[in-house]
């Protein structure tokens, strides 16, 4: 296969964005930054990093990713609104690669039911946020909201003025995951043939995974002429979810046979950006998930298992190293010393400033006096369980729960909030609500408890607990996790992640923007 930049397929990732959108899925700036720094050591060509106008959080997040990423395209999305426009021109500003996202919808039911806009007024709209757009960057991306649905002659003049107003991508998505792969083919075909300035643009897909075709549908689409595919990393977004990076990135790598285009995404990043989005969504991936799921690469067939160990070709198409995946290696011990540590993290992929390595350190060699063996992936809950908190206002010192077969348990909490070391004793049906009943008493907040889930990180009775906390308070839904290898240290600094989550939320609310 000829690896030209002419069959050169352009990954726009939108977890951060449409991703976001996922109820519950909302995430920190702080977490973003860290999303958005694994999508730039993915190689990820475009990075849409929100909506400018959605609110003033969104707009610092797309402004701090745009002074912080070098080597990807920063994207905020746009309505074809001049206020929109603007303020998104102004969020990717500081980015040395900036581009505006807008878009305005052509199906004759969104004109009509959501614009109430005629087409005429709709072109007229493409022409003047489009031209505007072009104000602040040389890149601008065009979609057609609900293309699929759009009929096609006025979507060959909405393409044909966008790109004659300056656009330079020209997205046409399948909103509501409603087309089959032919069909998606045939209207890239028909657009690029019946549009005469077509190949003054590149040309996008954007699916949706309704009918559980986004990833067909987008590969569909390169057939039918694009070299842009929109994605999230594990699939998420609205209702059932975008296109799913790593599975569209694999298709392509694994079958490049009979699928003539490549991407320039580092494959072996797939699993840690997985692993990573999962934590911070507290979106657990489904074991059978292709590519990213725990038994994608795990075989329990007797007869699988003979040929895998015969060739391992015989049953895996591709090599779990090439997404990232690597067994679970034994590591270092209490013995270990910093240098030692320090080069493990970097194998990892990790680099951490001074006093966070100092922190992390402290509590690698506090789970060394604990556990008898200590995997790669202990590691890798310990320092994302650090980083994930070493900001936070609040945070669990010490707890002793107490329990009984009565059902009843005690829970003995001390906490610091704001640097004060605060503490009480309160009851619960088991130990984990005597836990939460405590942190809430110590608080001051009654947040509702959405979900409460647990997982090992490695297998054994002492593995470390991985845990996440979904809380709902006034509207506001967030998540928060925890490591340790005591599953109700974990559960409980898992909740106080969440709460300094609501915390941030609470303190950030501003009015929006003039």
């Amino acid at each position: 296969m000829s690896h030209s930049e002419a069959n050169r397929v352009r990954i726009f990732d939108t977890t951060l964005r449409d991703g976001e959108q996922s109820p519950g899925a909302s995430m920190t700036l702080e977490e973003k930054l860290r999303i958005a720094d694994t999508l730039e050591a993915l190689k990820v060509d475009v990075i849409e990093a929100g909506f400018a106008i959605a609110s003033n959080g969104d707009f610092e997040c797309i402004r701090q990713i745009s002074e912080r990423i070098k080597n990807s395209t920063i994207c905020s999305l746009a309505r074809a609104a001049l206020g929109d426009i603007d303020r998104a021109g102004e969020a990717v500003k500081p980015a040395a690669q900036g581009r505006i996202h807008t878009f305005i919808a052509t199906s004759p039911l969104h004109m009509k039911v959501k614009l109430q806009m005629s087409p005429e007024d709709v072109i007229d709209a493409i022409h003047q946020s489009v031209t505007r757009a072009r104000k602040f960057v040389d890149d601008v991306e065009w979609s057609a909201e609900d293309a699929t649905r759009t009929e096609m002659d006025f979507l060959y003049k909405a393409v044909e003025t966008a790109i004659k107003a300056g656009a330079t991508t020209i997205n046409l998505p399948d909103t509501v995951g409603y087309a089959t792969p032919t069909e998606y083919a045939e209207m890239f075909r028909s657009v690029i043939k019946n549009v005469p300035n077509a190949d003054k643009a590149i040309f996008s897909t954007h699916c949706h995974n309704d009918l559980g075709l986004a990833v067909a549908n987008s590969l569909a689409g390169l057939e039918g002429g694009a070299l842009q595919i929109e994605c999230t990393i594990n699939g998420i977004g609205e209702r059932a979810g975008n296109a799913a990076m790593e599975e569209v990135v694999m298709a392509l790598k694994t079958r490049s046979d009979t699928l003539p285009w490549h991407t320039r995404i580092e494959t072996p990043e797939i699993m840690r950006a997985s692993k990573l989005v999962s934590t911070v969504t507290g979106f657990t991936v489904q074991n059978n998930k292709a590519i990213v799921g725990a038994n994608a690469f795990a075989h329990e067939s007797g007869i699988h298992q003979d040929g895998i160990l015969k060739d391992a070709e015989t049953y895996e198409i591709m090599t779990p190293e090439s997404v990232g995946v690597t067994k679970s290696t034994l590591t270092m011990g209490k013995h270990s010393g910093r240098h030692a540590f320090a080069d493990k993290l970097s194998e990892l992929g990790y680099e951490l400033g001074d006093n966070a390595f100092q922190e992390c350190f402290r509590r690698f060699k506090a789970l060394g006096d604990r556990k008898k063996n200590i995997y790669d992936e202990d590691i890798v809950a310990l320092v994302d369980d650090e980083v994930a908190t070493w900001s936070n206002r609040m945070q669990v010192v010490t707890l002793n729960t107490y329990t009984s077969t009565s059902g009843t348990a005690v829970s003995d909490v001390e906490m610091t909030i704001d640097g004060d070391k605060v503490r009480t004793v309160t009851y619960g049906t088991g130990p984990v609500d005597a836990a939460f009943n405590a942190i809430k008493e110590l608080i001051g907040m009654e947040p509702h408890l959405q979900l409460f889930q647990v997982h090992a990180v490695t297998h054994g009775t002492d593995a470390q607990a991985e845990c996440t906390v979904k809380l709902e308070q006034d509207g506001r839904t967030v998540n928060g996790q925890g490591a340790h290898e005591d599953t109700i240290t974990a559960a409980a600094r898992a909740y106080v992640s969440a709460v300094n989550k609501l915390m941030v939320k609470r303190e950030k609310k501003a009015p929006g923007p003039k």
